[in-house]
């Protein structure tokens, strides 16, 4: 069994404060107390590594403690959920004990939560499987060109069905290969444009776009044959359209392409904080499911290139 050093004086004086109020206020059985002491400790572990203070600790250092646990990050076997779920009361109460001694006086575990309950895994295709999908739009007809461009720019950006057809003219920049799309909420994010899906996206606003739209004012990139913003029931049947044709599950949706974009980053070494920045997450709890699915090569998970049809 791995012995976790002690930790620094003053940690110890708070660990011991708050596990005698455990066993003599709350009388909590001695396995419940060494369950949390062992949580704490792993706590200090995780603070000294990044040189933090467990009086000053910021929320953000909380869950990005909650994502290495998840993730396995210091090298260890991932947490299970439930275990998570413990880990994180116990933060709480221990930091609830601070504040109300005056050892504190900002609870950082007022928004930690343990990760969803009951969650399936999310559904990622493998590179054959979307070099396929991203195949499919054949021609040069406009139809054609915004299709294979919106592929391309869900799978390499992991963008959100709202966030795909609600990208306009001003939020693309293809010089310097960058998206500007909303996160959670009024947030904004930029997202980088792979060069794998810069090309197609140029194509579509030199050539395809231009032929939809005529010479209506439309601000949205993506639009419809009308030349009208593309509307999430109009992606849906694109993507799906698509699916279909290139041999998969007609029930996969948009979201299967931003299951696939996070999977590929944390494949290729990503770690869960910068993949919570590109998906948009605002709590990293939502970002570490995709750290609960199975280890995969680079490969396996990757938008890929397409052949040139």
């Amino acid at each position: 069994m791995r012995v976790i050093a002690a930790p620094p004086q003053p940690f110890a004086l708070l660990l011991g404060s708050f596990l005698d109020y455990l066993g003599t206020e709350r009388r909590l059985s001695p396995n419940t107390l060494d369950a949390y002491r062992s949580d704490l400790l792993q706590l200090a572990a995780h603070l000294d590594r990044h040189g933090r203070d467990a009086v000053a600790v910021s929320a953000p250092q909380l869950e990005l403690f909650m994502a290495e646990l998840a993730l396995g990050a210091t090298g260890h076997p991932p947490v299970s959920p439930a275990t998570l779920q413990r880990k994180a009361a116990c933060l709480r109460s221990f930091y609830r004990h601070l504040r109300r001694t005056g050892v504190i006086d900002h609870d950082p575990t007022g928004q930690l939560r343990g990760p969803p309950k009951a969650h399936r895994l999310p559904q990622v295709l493998n590179a054959e499987e979307v070099a396929l999908l991203r195949c499919g739009p054949r021609g040069s007809d406009p139809s054609a060109l915004r299709d294979r461009a919106l592929l391309a720019v869900m799978c390499d950006c992991g963008l959100r069905a709202s966030e795909a057809i609600g990208l306009r003219l001003r939020d693309v920049d293809l010089r310097r290969r960058v998206l500007r799309t909303g996160g959670d909420g009024p947030r904004e994010r930029s997202v980088p444009l792979g060069r794998d899906a810069a090309r197609p996206l140029r194509a579509y606003l030199d050539r395809g776009r231009p032929a939809l739209v005529g010479v209506a004012t439309e601000l949205h990139v993506f639009v419809n044959r009308r030349g009208s913003g593309l509307t999430r029931q109009g992606l849906y049947k694109i993507v799906q359209g698509h699916a279909r044709s290139a041999g998969l599950d007609d029930r996969m949706s948009p979201h299967t392409l931003r299951h696939t974009f996070a999977a590929r980053l944390l494949a290729e070494g990503s770690d869960l904080r910068s993949v919570q920045e590109l998906l948009g997450h605002a709590d990293i709890a939502t970002t570490q499911i995709y750290a609960r699915l199975p280890p995969r090569r680079p490969t396996d998970v990757s938008t890929g290139s397409p052949r040139t049809p």
